[in-house]
């Protein structure tokens, strides 16, 4: 079977697709950092989202998909779709750079809506909390890492198209929040990444955590094999 994994550098999902057997590829326009840039697409993801598309990995090697991909996993990028920068739209306070945001919005709307309308019988979208809960439709489930043993909190939405939502595998408690003089708290590991440079900051804080990403390898192949076994015994 043979799966898109879109706009993930850290080839989190895609390793653990490979071990069970998908022909997985990661796919965005950062090259990779998971270590197999065999596996990597270092470009526009749009073009190969509804298959039958050839392209080439970051060794040189070209591939061709022949029809549908059986499972796409798509991370687009959240900094103009969460909830938490809502407070930058206020263009009586924030004037032009406002205008623009919104403008920016749109455009992530519109990518994120090519994974949603892409030709895939099997579809997971992830994202924070945001605004594509009303701009298309609520999320289908929302989880943590917490609910597959990291133990931490990183809120995630999930829209599934073809798919169940993922089962609880190892359910521990998330380390304790860090807490500010003004009484607001945030994760210790996401208040940390602040000393980071920005571009590092924003890809540490994207990464899928381990857990999640084998429970979405594991749970999605066995839920897909079984609807491939059903089709076939009818």
């Amino acid at each position: 079977m043979k799966a898109l994994v879109a706009c993930e550098e850290s080839q989190a999902v895609t390793m653990e697709l490979r071990n069970l057997g998908w022909e997985a590829y990661s796919c965005d326009i950062q090259e990779c950092s998971g270590g197999h840039p065999e596996w990597h697409i270092c470009e526009d993801v749009i073009p190969l989202v509804n298959g039958n598309c050839t392209f080439k990995t970051m060794d040189g090697k070209t591939h061709e998909i022949v029809g549908r991909w059986d499972l796409i996993i798509a991370h687009p990028p959240c900094t103009y779709l969460t909830v938490t920068g809502n407070r930058w739209f206020n263009v009586e306070r924030y004037g032009e750079k406002a205008i623009q945001r919104a403008k920016d919005r749109e455009e992530a709307v519109e990518f994120f809506m090519v994974f949603a309308n892409a030709d895939c019988e099997h579809i997971c979208i992830e994202n924070p909390v945001g605004c594509m809960s009303t701009r298309w439709r609520k999320a289908d489930q929302t989880i943590q890492p917490w609910m597959f043993g990291d133990p931490f909190e990183k809120k995630t939405c999930l829209w599934l198209i073809g798919l169940d939502p993922l089962v609880e595998t190892n359910v521990v408690e998330p380390a304790p929040r860090k807490q500010f003089a003004s009484g607001n708290t945030m994760p210790a590991w996401y208040a940390d990444a602040w000393h980071l440079p920005k571009e590092e900051r924003s890809r540490l804080r994207s990464k899928t955590f381990p857990g999640i990403a084998k429970a979405i390898a594991t749970q999605f192949t066995e839920q897909i094999t079984k609807q491939n076994d059903l089709k076939e015994e009818n």
